[in-house]
């Protein structure tokens, strides 16, 4: 399987879904640069994909800044020694805390390989992540998109991407996550990069904040 690395890649990908769909190509036009988004697998990357869960670009960012600073640096021994006033006090709900223990206690034990999930099927690795209470589809689809490289996962729950997906497709409504996972079916097996075409063009075209909001 070829993984999205590079903006070769990126290019890559856009020229096959111009060819697969006018109305991408339309959107490829008015959305400029397209983003690669890498970040290095593990759980500091899945842990900050946790706390963007259903909040903006900034509270996500303000949310990572407090925990770093809590546990003086994130990782699996820090969040479990976190105490909940800790937690409060970094601005965490008790949900997030909660997925942010429980990732802790899967990866410690080894049930949660965070760098084998990047090396395996699509579905096997969000069906290995989504196991855990608290990890949703959209939260192990964006782990590998960004973690992994994946070139043909969407996730079809993301506000973001249903708004963006209505507007360049010139849908009446915003499609719900099963009608976007119908519409983006035919840009297989380029759907990661339509991803951040979708969210490239959110950004730039609707003029809004561009982080992925889901789960």
């Amino acid at each position: 399987m070829r993984r999205i690395d590079n903006a070769g890649d990126i290019q890559a990908g856009l020229a096959a879904l111009t060819a697969s769909d006018e109305r991408l190509a339309r959107a490829i036009a008015l959305a400029g640069p397209v983003p690669l988004r890498r970040k290095p697998p593990g759980f500091a990357a899945l842990a900050e994909i946790i706390l963007s869960q259903m909040v903006s670009k900034a509270s996500a960012a303000a949310l990572w800044r407090k925990l770093e600073a809590a546990t003086g640096g994130i990782d699996p021994q820090t969040i479990l020694a976190l105490s909940p006033e800790a937690s409060r006090a970094a601005g965490l709900s008790r949900a997030k805390t909660e997925t942010l223990a429980r990732v802790s206690e899967a990866v410690i034990s080894g049930q949660l390989d965070l760098d084998h999930l990047c090396a395996i099927d699509g579905k096997q690795a969000i069906s290995a992540m989504t196991a855990i209470k608290g990890v949703g589809p959209w939260t192990a689809e964006v782990y590998l998109l960004f973690c992994a490289g994946h070139p043909d996962v969407f996730p079809a729950g993301d506000v973001a991407l249903q708004s963006a997906a209505a507007h360049a497709l010139e849908l009446n409504e915003r499609p719900s996550p099963r009608v976007l996972s119908g519409l983006a079916e035919p840009w297989s097996p380029w759907r990661g990069v339509a991803a951040r075409l979708l969210w490239a063009y959110y950004a730039r075209v609707m003029r809004r904040d561009a982080t992925p909001l889901g789960d």
